[in-house]
């Protein structure tokens, strides 16, 4: 068996730290791309369920409507009370629908997490 210097020590440090790296860089585009499908496929089907529910509610607004004017309230208070819950109920919804997009969701944790170990091994094999 035989002694490897310190230079080659050192060497085959640097080899085996560059070719960690760059599988963590593979790894980082890949689960960002992953991540990016996730959104991309989430956002596509929120739309689509978006049109044909706003189809359904403004059916659905104009029934509202049409039943508190017969309930005696003039069609301008009736649209204008519809209008004002539907504005509210729209606007926690739009909050939510951002916070579930927001990007902290998006972030990469797998390859983050990976690079703390693999600093920790590398700081370990310097020593």
């Amino acid at each position: 068996m035989s002694e490897r210097s310190f230079p080659e020590l050192l060497g085959g440090l640097v080899e085996d730290l560059t070719r960690l790296f760059r599988q963590e860089i593979t790894l980082a585009r890949t689960e960002v791309s992953e991540k990016i499908d996730q959104a991309t496929h989430a956002i596509v089907g929120m739309l689509a369920g978006a049109i044909l529910l706003l189809a359904a509610l403004l059916v659905l607004l104009q029934a509202l409507v049409a039943g508190l004017v017969e309930a005696g309230i003039p069609v301008g208070w009736a649209s204008l009370a519809v209008g004002i819950v539907v504005a509210i109920i729209g606007f926690f919804l739009m909050r939510k629908g951002m916070s579930d997009i927001s990007a902290t969701r998006l972030t990469p944790r797998k390859t983050i997490d990976q690079l703390h170990r693999d600093t920790s091994v590398a700081k370990e094999q310097v020593r």
